[in-house]
């Protein structure tokens, strides 16, 4: 991850829970807030309701693995955490990457010259 480091401190996610933006989907839970960093922090939370934790662990690496294949796509200096959903354990990788872009986008997270959600449209 180029412009990412890992959020670890459990004040900053009371923080961003308390004060940063977020947004819902079906599958996971976004929170934002700038960080005034020239690198974004990334959190990843997955509660125990989703499982053991091989099963927490594989959602976990689909979640940085969609952050880390847009991130060239998002603005730099935020602090990003996602919550896994009960959801997303049993939804495709296409749908949790789907709700991610939704929500990135959502939370005016991409940058306006790399956006991947707009297409051009066939005749």
């Amino acid at each position: 991850m180029k412009h990412t480091v890992s959020l670890k401190e459990n004040r900053i996610f009371r923080r961003l829970y308390a004060k940063g933006k977020s947004g819902v989907s079906p599958t996971m839970v976004i929170y934002c807030r700038k960080n005034g960093r020239a690198e974004s922090r990334l959190g990843l939370t997955t509660g125990t309701k989703l499982g053991h934790a091989v099963v927490r662990n594989r959602v976990r690496r689909r979640l940085r693995e969609i952050y880390r294949l847009h991130e060239q796509d998002l603005l730099p200096g935020y602090d990003i955490v996602i919550v896994a959903r009960v959801r997303a354990v049993y939804s495709q990788y296409a749908n949790l990457e789907r709700d991610f872009l939704r929500l990135t986008k959502k939370l005016q997270l991409l940058s306006q010259t790399n956006n991947p959600s707009r297409r051009e449209e066939k005749p």
